[in-house]
């Protein structure tokens, strides 16, 4: 009997706003979900106050934060227009994600389509007998030319669902999963966790958050309460405030974590569903750390290319290494200060961090702006050759905003640090101004709060690939620095067993492999005159020193190939970072980690 109130109330609700009740100007949104186990979202969209007799409706090629265009149109099916009496009126589509609409002098447009939703992940919808998670940009199409409407938003649940975790705000008087929204950025920001999944509240730094987990997994709700809000708190301590009175968590527990992805005042983490003890369960507070920080650094403190969105359209910015690269920085800081880590686990974790920017071929070739502004076809679409030829924004970012930290606190003394930078860019752009900055504001930001020119440190570390000085920067904050690469005898190419057979799937630039003449994909049937398995060949080229020879019979294509050579030389950088006695240096060095 419930449910059938329950379904009438929703029936009437949705009629009441189909039915001519909706205020001019505004776009009226709903989703169903009719048969889950198909995996389609029905969507309807009332659209009124058009006065031109045609109008346009699109979807975005890509979800803000991700930076890849994923043509979510590809999941959109037969897109149908009525006015307000019921007739259908004409669809014609015009490129890959605009539909045009000749409406003539209707007064109010319905446009219903369905979506396939099958791709579980922080950017991308998904829908099953399980649940339904909508990331907005690839379910809600917009009207050309208007994203600044305001409107609603009703969610009818299918009748297994009972809940719904969306930091869309509601609106008031119109019952249970009836939504409001200021504008269409606001709408697709808030992704939203239809289901039954388990839900808890926290409070930290005068915010009220909200949490909802999907799937199960070995957490405790209690420890998750404490030790998410100890993150909080250290977060919000480096910036002075926190701008949210809601935050919402969306947690996906599943088999292959994925990682996290920002929103305004939300964020989807998915982890795997056993994270939650050890060393993993540390990984999981440096997830929440990094996307938690995104509040801040990203949704307010931005380039000025990534808000207001285009999202018909990459977004071109040379900053991701300030964005993600600095909350990659900051999502270890923060544990430690906030008691997750010891002093010894962070410096452990610093120096990987380095020893694999540095470590990298790819590294001494993109320098990390381009990394920034080619990650829309670089980034996300990774290939056999990608560790020759790139770096990540975020590794390469993280240490930069160390190096910029350590000589902050080494030429103040102990007063400022990074944080103070943090602030300025708050203050200064987010504060004042509401807007984001451009690469030209961004360093004359930096070149104000260091009172001096850093543009000899832009050019070379961002715009060109040198390698720092690291005793210089981080001897003075207490740390010493030293170079431990060496040469080795290395072949230089990655062989893995593939179908029992010894496939060749990475080979590094300059590497005797590649004189050799291996390519991706040979596979390796001998060596020297006997017949090998890929765990067999790579202990033998373990076991060779220089200048030793090679003799391989590799397929390529069902071709019978002989290659040889010799083994040759390669240095790998690498540094071993460890703290320094001495009470100047200990003091510098408390400051920088404020360790509880």
């Amino acid at each position: 009997m419930k449910a059938n109130v329950f379904k009438t109330t929703l029936f009437l609700l949705c009629s009441l706003s189909f039915g001519g009740l909706l205020k001019a100007q505004e776009v009226h949104y709903e989703l169903r979900m009719e048969k889950p186990q198909n995996h389609y979202f029905q969507v309807k969209m009332e659209i009124s106050g058009v006065k031109d007799r045609e109008m346009e409706v699109k979807m975005p090629v890509w979800a803000p934060g991700s930076y890849l265009v994923r043509e979510f149109a590809k999941n959109v099916n037969l897109v149908i227009a009525k006015d307000q009496d019921g007739k259908e009126l004409p669809v014609r589509k015009t490129n890959k994600n605009t539909w045009k609409i000749t409406k003539g002098s209707a007064k109010r447009v319905t446009v219903s389509y369905e979506v396939y939703a099958f791709e579980l992940s922080v950017r991308t919808s998904f829908l099953d007998a399980s649940h339904g998670f909508v990331s907005g940009t690839g379910v809600f199409m917009y009207l050309a030319g208007a994203t600044e409407r305001e409107g609603t938003l009703t969610i009818v649940p299918h009748t297994s669902f009972k809940k719904v975790t969306t930091a869309l705000p509601l609106d008031e008087g119109k019952g249970a999963f009836n939504y409001r929204y200021r504008n269409y950025d606001q709408l697709v920001d808030c992704p939203m966790e239809i289901g039954n999944q388990e839900e808890f509240d926290f409070e930290a730094s005068g915010v009220h958050h909200h949490v909802g987990i999907y799937g199960p997994g070995n957490y405790e709700v209690d420890r998750l309460k404490k030790d998410m809000a100890r993150i909080v708190e250290s977060e919000t301590a480096v910036f002075g405030e926190n701008p949210n009175k809601d935050y919402t968590f969306i947690i996906h527990n599943v088999v292959n974590g994925q990682g996290g992805l920002e929103h305004i005042n939300s964020t989807t983490l998915s982890v795997n569903r056993w994270t939650y003890q050890g060393a993993a369960y540390k990984n999981f507070l440096s997830l929440v750390a990094h996307e938690y920080f995104h509040l801040w650094n990203v949704k307010r403190i931005r380039p000025i290319e990534l808000g207001p969105f285009n999202y018909d359209e990459e977004n071109y910015t040379d900053l991701l290494w300030v964005m993600e690269g600095f909350t990659s920085y900051y999502d270890e800081l923060i544990p430690l200060r906030a008691g997750y880590y010891t002093e010894g686990e962070y410096l452990r974790k610093l120096n990987s961090t380095i020893n694999y920017v540095e470590g990298s071929v790819g590294t001494r070739v993109q320098p990390v702006a381009h990394a920034s502004f080619d990650a829309w076809i670089k980034a996300y679409r990774p290939n056999e050759n990608s560790a020759n030829t790139t770096m990540t924004y975020y590794s390469r970012g993280a240490m930069l905003a160390a190096l910029l930290d350590a000589k902050i606190i080494a030429k103040t003394n102990g007063e400022k640090c990074l944080d103070h930078f943090m602030q300025k860019l708050y203050k200064d752009f987010y504060k004042k101004l509401d807007r984001g900055f451009t690469v030209i504001e961004f360093r004359t930001a930096l070149k104000e709060f260091m009172g001096e020119n850093m543009d000899q440190f832009i050019e070379d570390f961002v715009y060109g690939t040198k390698v720092p000085p690291f005793e210089e920067y981080f001897g003075p904050i207490g740390v010493d620095v030293k170079y431990t690469g060496k040469e080795e005898a290395s072949f230089g190419a990655r062989i893995s067993e593939r179908s029992g057979k010894a496939i060749v799937n990475r080979i590094r630039a300059g590497s005797t492999a590649e004189e050799m003449g291996l390519s991706v994909d040979d596979e390796v049937i001998g060596f020297a005159g006997y017949r090998v398995s890929a765990k067999e060949v790579e202990g033998i080229l373990k076991s060779l020193n220089a200048g030793d020879e090679i003799n391989l019979l590799i397929a390529r294509d069902d071709i019978l190939l002989e290659l040889k050579g010799q083994m040759g030389l390669y240095e790998r950088p690498s540094y071993h970072f460890e703290f320094k006695d001495g009470e100047a240096s200990e003091k510098l060095r408390a400051y920088w980690l404020r360790a509880q």
